[in-house]
């Protein structure tokens, strides 16, 4: 695929909450090159992810926006369309919606990620309301025990079915849908996002084999179902740590990548193609996983991960290292990639220089390629 190139890079960030410094902060990501800006979702973790997207709206003029990501079951699927939508309309159709099946945010809950059987059928509500449509009452995920039925109240007149109008009036004048990408890693969420999704966001790290892997499975389930195989785009979760000194890039990964690395080995069996050296890293990640320390780079699990692992799994190094690197995603198919920076308990001095050196030399390499 010659000249081949990724035309969306993203910044994820977490925010413990919506602070004064929140727009300079938004304003310094747009103004460094960067094409959007994912936010976090995990109630005990971060702030609200729509309060911190609208208000990035508003102090920036091209800057993507969305979640990255949100999930299946903390919210019902009518508010979160009415949420990403009332940031796609307050950034005049700049908003993306991410999701995923949850992690962080359902831990801190005492739960394990949503059941397929779900999430499946939030994906598939989520693109009606986005469309404006109606969802039947029988469908809606809201277990009685919390709410009983409308029809206990014998009102005179009350809604059909589930529709969020105010959507669909945007809609019919021209407002355009937030596009929906589908965070995956094991087989069954890739083949479920092919169906149900506008973009594949893969959480397989860098490594070409297993993206090439989780590409080919997507287009072979869309056509399979009889689907254009070519009509959902691909795009990929990475870390990334940019330094001079080998050493440092990795410290600046090493505790994030384990998060994302943990989404390919959460349920026991590595997901796609890995060598046995790789199983056993993933293996001792798994058995060793503190989600206290979550995407902490001096955490338990982040000792379990070796240095070739994270030449592999992430992109770090020098700058044009980092951006041969992220050139070879782009030839492989992928036009958008979700870049996951420094760690939590990365040495400062170290995250200002990888900060300098992705600003002053990698954004400027990819966009000049």
């Amino acid at each position: 695929m010659k000249g081949a190139m990724v035309r969306s890079l993203f910044a994820v960030k977490n925010w413990a909450g919506v602070a004064q410094e929140t727009p300079a902060l938004v304003q310094e990501i747009e103004a460094a090159g960067w094409d959007g800006l994912f936010v976090v979702d995990s109630q005990n973790l971060s702030g609200d992810p729509y309060v911190a997207l609208a208000l990035a709206a508003t102090v920036t003029k091209r800057l993507g926006l969305g979640t990255g990501v949100t999930n299946s079951a903390t919210r019902v699927a009518a508010a979160t369309a009415n949420s990403i939508t009332s940031v796609h309309r307050v950034s005049n159709g700049r908003a993306v919606l991410g999701i995923g099946r949850g992690d962080s945010a359902l831990a801190h809950l005492g739960r394990a990620p949503a059941r397929l059987k779900q999430f499946e059928r939030y994906l598939r509500h989520l693109q009606v309301y986005l469309k404006g449509e109606a969802v039947p009452f029988n469908e809606v995920d809201l277990p009685v025990e919390w709410a009983p039925p409308m029809s206990e109240l014998h009102l005179h007149d009350a809604p059909p079915d589930s529709r969020i109008g105010w959507i669909a009036e945007g809609l019919a004048k021209g407002e355009t849908k937030v596009p929906v990408e589908v965070a995956a890693s094991g087989p069954k969420v890739i083949a479920m996002a092919a169906l149900h999704a506008d973009r594949i966001m893969f959480t397989l790290g860098a490594d070409l084999d297993r993206l090439r892997w989780g590409i080919d499975l997507a287009r072979k389930t869309r056509q399979e179902a009889g689907l254009d195989p070519d009509g959902v785009a691909f795009g990929s979760y990475v870390n990334l740590g940019c330094h001079t000194d080998p050493e440092a890039a990795r410290s600046l990964v090493r505790g994030g990548l384990t998060t994302f690395a943990r989404f390919s080995v959460m349920h026991g069996k590595a997901n796609g193609p890995v060598s046995s050296g790789d199983r056993a890293v993933l293996e001792a990640l798994r058995s060793n996983y503190d989600m206290k320390a979550h995407t902490r780079g001096d955490s338990r699990q982040a000792g379990t991960l070796t240095d070739d692992f994270i030449d592999r799994f992430a992109i770090v190094g020098r700058p044009e290292r980092c951006i041969e690197r992220l050139k070879s995603l782009a030839v492989l198919g992928l036009d958008k990639v979700a870049v996951s920076g420094a760690s939590r308990g990365a040495a400062e001095s170290d995250i200002a220089v990888g900060r300098r050196l992705v600003t002053m030399e990698v954004l400027p390499g990819l966009k000049a390629a």
